[in-house]
């Protein structure tokens, strides 16, 4: 699990679009508290401070202590509006989160031991279906990524969310289905060289049967003379 992010805040004082753009032109984002049965809390952060801890990426799956009025409140960050046209940031949105909450996540996913696949030593290619997990956490225990041992396998082979150890205090959000998290494909060129085989091998089986029509039919006539 990554360290929880420390992010300096100061209560809004004032609601509404006109407010929000004044604060936007100080250098500041809107943004707000949720959820953990208690109103809604109302804050603005220092943008730079901001878009630094979003530049560490992973901002959203890592637990933000936020300090205002003296008190740090425990949240999990759930939506970032961007700016259309520059990327800024805009407005927050936090999770109030309790001491033994659970929260959906997506966990980016990370494959080892590349070098101990034949699948892959033999030219195979990893397709990677999701590159990220939706799993389901103990608020203190969101893990940073999830890594996927590939050893041992093969072209054709096919990584399900069954086969993974998920962190203690993690499960997958989807239960329904072992859904499929990564394939060994082979390469194209290897495709379209079995192809070519395949191919070479067949006129080969033509040509052949050919010649053998032909030398039946010239029996069949020096027959036909005797």
């Amino acid at each position: 699990m990554s360290d929880a992010l420390i992010l300096p805040a100061e209560a809004r004082e004032r609601a509404g679009k006109g407010a929000s753009r004044a604060l936007r032109r100080e250098g500041r984002v809107p943004a707000v508290i949720y959820g953990g049965k208690e109103e809604p809390t109302t804050i603005h952060v220092e943008e730079k401070e901001l878009v630094k801890q979003l530049m560490t990426g992973h901002f959203m799956n890592s637990i933000v202590k936020i300090e205002v009025g003296g008190e740090s409140v425990r949240t999990l960050p759930k939506d970032v509006a961007l700016h259309p046209v520059t990327d800024r940031p805009t407005h927050v949105d936090f999770l109030r989160l309790a001491r033994d909450a659970k929260v959906e996540v997506q966990i980016p996913v990370v494959f080892v031991n590349e070098d101990d696949s034949p699948g892959l030593k033999k030219g195979g290619v990893l397709n990677v279906v999701r590159h990220d997990l939706d799993l389901v956490c103990a608020a203190d225990k969101i893990p940073t990524e999830i890594e996927i041992d590939v050893t041992g396998k093969e072209v054709g082979d096919s990584i399900h969310i069954s086969e993974i150890n998920l962190p203690e205090g993690s499960e997958s959000a989807i239960t329904d289905r072992d859904f499929t998290i990564a394939t060994l494909v082979a390469p194209s060129a290897l495709k379209r060289s079995e192809s070519e085989e395949s191919e070479e091998e067949e006129v080969a089986a033509d040509e052949v049967e050919a010649t053998e029509q032909k030398d039946d039919a010239g029996d069949a006539e020096g027959g036909d003379s005797e």
